[in-house]
């Protein structure tokens, strides 16, 4: 339903892009996610304490805030075409070589892919949004779907190309891909990009506004407790013995496939409910899932608390960055570029303290109370009405 009011709300000359854009969705879950599953390997490659492996994660979204910044700039000026295929071949570039060599050039490796996506990311959102005003709501589920899409098939396939000794092959493939859809957007038109309306904003007079600084720690905190947990719950599940290390490359996909589902199911039923319902019983449940995870020493346990997680996840960025529009209008074009960094900062920031806290006490479980305590705060922030 969602797929057929986009096809009819694009106007002809903008489809073949619409296609290309949401298309490119996918490698960019594969690459935003790609650590969570790729964790333990790289932590027996490099031979990695927790801290150091924390550090993938602040070096990936550390970039990716560069690239939000840069693609702001690049989007005032030159329009969509430089923003997007940058963000495309910095991300081949990055995927090609994160296996070439040391610790070092891997960090790098990172970096590159993660400055990609910071371009990519708030690029192909406002583009889908553009080319698609008559059906804006359906399209951006359609591309959350398609990123999910693309987070759930990393797991897997990392999982079966590790068993296989065909890691680099498949990051040679995502690298391909991206070259791929690079070159089939050469050619096509980009609607060129226009600024709001107004004389600038006035971030004094925002400064003052609640509102702003409550979804600034939404923004921030929300990203964060999810790249957390889809981040290093392969790395939790392979402390449990050997029946956890086997299941620990495949255990990010569960966590991805039901944050998917739910986004797929939340399109349908979105515009019925009321929405701060939605909020409040989704970040409740998704503090519930991490909870089980958490107090579980069984793998099952683990499993069931990563689906009530991703499930509990699932609508709610879609929803908070649609509330963002609704509540500034055309200025939520500039507050957009702001809230979008700190939507890199946190994953940067809370993975990392993860990691942190596990070396400093031995507990990798010790660490995960942080993107629970996250989402306790989330769950406090959304019981008032604003």
């Amino acid at each position: 339903m969602a797929t057929a009011e986009v096809g009819q709300a694009l106007a002809p000359p903008h489809k073949r892009l619409s296609y290309v854009a949401l298309a490119a969705f996918v490698p960019t879950g594969v690459l935003t996610t790609l650590l969570g599953p790729m964790l333990p390997l790289l932590i027996a490659r490099w031979r990695l304490d927790d801290t150091q492996a924390g550090n993938l994660f602040l070096v990936q979204f550390l970039a990716q805030l560069v690239g939000v910044q840069l693609s702001g700039f690049l989007l005032a000026r030159l329009g969509y075409r430089p923003a997007f295929l940058s963000g495309l071949l910095l991300m081949a570039a990055g995927a090609a070589t994160l296996l070439m060599g040391s610790v070092a050039l891997g960090m790098a490796a990172v970096g590159l892919y993660g400055l990609g996506l910071g371009m990519i990311i708030p690029t192909d959102n406002l583009l889908i949004a553009e080319i698609t005003p008559d059906a804006r709501s359906s399209a951006m589920n359609l591309l959350n779907f398609f990123w999910g899409a693309g987070a759930v098939a990393c797991s897997l396939i990392v999982a079966w190309a590790a068993a296989h000794g065909m890691v680099p092959m498949f990051l040679g493939c995502v690298s391909g891909v991206l070259v791929l859809l690079a070159l089939a957007t050469w050619g096509l038109p980009f609607p060129v990009a226009s600024r709001a309306d107004g004389g600038g904003i006035r971030w004094q007079e925002l400064a003052r506004n609640p509102v702003i600084w409550l979804f600034a720690a939404v923004f921030f905190l929300y990203p964060g407790a999810e790249t957390a947990v889809g981040g290093w719950i392969g790395s939790y599940v392979s402390r449990l013995g050997p029946q956890g290390a086997r299941w620990a490359p495949l255990m990010p996909a569960f966590f991805w496939a039901a944050l998917t589902a739910g986004r797929g199911l939340g399109s349908l039923f979105l515009s019925d409910v009321y929405e701060r319902r939605i909020l409040r019983a989704g970040f409740a449940t998704a503090a519930g899932g991490i909870v089980l995870m958490l107090l579980s020493s069984a793998l099952h346990g683990v499993i069931f608390g990563a689906l009530i997680t991703g499930l509990s996840f699932a609508t709610l960025y879609p929803i908070t960055v649609a509330r963002l529009s609704q509540h500034f209008g055309v200025a939520a074009r500039s507050i957009g570029a702001f809230m979008f960094s700190l939507a890199a900062v946190g994953p940067a920031v809370i993975p990392w303290m993860v990691g942190v806290t596990s070396q400093a006490t031995g507990s990798l479980r010790a660490g995960l109370v942080l993107p629970l305590g996250a989402t306790v705060v989330l769950l406090l922030i959304h019981l008032r009405d604003w």
